[in-house]
């Protein structure tokens, strides 16, 4: 399950890029009940919170990029997993760079070309909410070679791994960081593309006790539904949303790692 304790090799920061920061702000607003707080002199950059806890961040959309959220790994040492992560076929976009005396970061590229990043912390740790209504509860990522996925975050972060088959035929894979019990500290999922086209990502699940209330909302302020919402079965209800620039995102009622 997906704490604030933010072990190494755990999510621990979600943040979106944005080509109309207030705009976005108001459709997550409408969805989540999210509140933007901008941070003075970051260039319009801020935090999304939920009763003045902040459970993630929007920011300008760089220059030919398309609008997504980016998930950030815990780690010990941005500079060496960085490089680490280069050695073994990942692309850096931004180098490791501090961020005040709040942390350092670096973004980067995996071998299948999903975006991620690391955060090495400083005075933050992390969000200050997960796993409850409204906040990061899953991080999973869709990708065209799973087994050669793993073996890249698994030399990372030391992730382990537990195969699940939620439906016949389907092959999915539970990670959980490199320490304590495996199951308790699962916080995500491995699994195939569902489409040929589709590009390998990372997607940010939100939990929520109403999932098609939800996907109601999303709809009402110009958000489109990419899957469901469905039952699966030991997981729980799920969606898929793009919110109006195209960024995906996920909903769950359940706990995914009963999966």
């Amino acid at each position: 399950m997906l704490t604030t304790d933010f072990p190494i090799g755990s999510p621990c920061w979600i943040d979106l890029g944005s080509p109309d920061i207030p705009a976005t702000a108001g459709f997550y607003n409408q969805v989540f009940g999210w509140t933007f707080l901008e941070i003075p002199g970051t260039g319009g950059y801020g935090f999304v919170q939920l009763d003045g806890r902040t459970v993630g961040a929007i920011g300008h959309l760089d220059q030919g990029a398309r609008s997504a959220w980016t998930t950030y790994f815990r780690t010990a040492d941005a500079d060496a997993t960085a490089k680490a992560a280069e050695q073994a076929g990942a692309t850096v976009r931004v180098p490791p760079s501090d961020v005040m005396q709040e942390g350092r970061f670096a973004a980067l590229t995996d071998p299948q070309g999903a975006d991620f990043a690391v955060w090495q912390a400083g005075s933050t740790k992390g969000l200050d909410a997960v796993s409850e209504e409204g906040a990061l509860v899953w991080a999973e990522l869709h990708t065209s070679a799973p087994d050669v996925a793993f073996a890249f975050y698994e030399k990372l972060f030391g992730w382990r791994v537990e195969n699940f088959e939620p439906s016949p035929g389907m092959s999915y894979r539970v990670v959980s960081t490199a320490e304590g019990d495996q199951q308790a500290t699962s916080f995500g999922g491995i699994a195939p593309t569902m489409a040929p086209a589709q590009p390998s990502a990372w997607t940010p699940y939100f939990a929520t006790a109403d999932v098609d209330a939800r996907v109601a909302k999303a709809t009402a302020a110009g958000g489109s539904v990419l899957m469901g919402p469905e039952n699966v079965k030991n997981v729980g209800r799920i969606a898929w949303v793009a919110d109006p620039n195209g960024a995906p995102f996920a909903l769950i009622k359940g706990d995914p790692n009963q999966a």
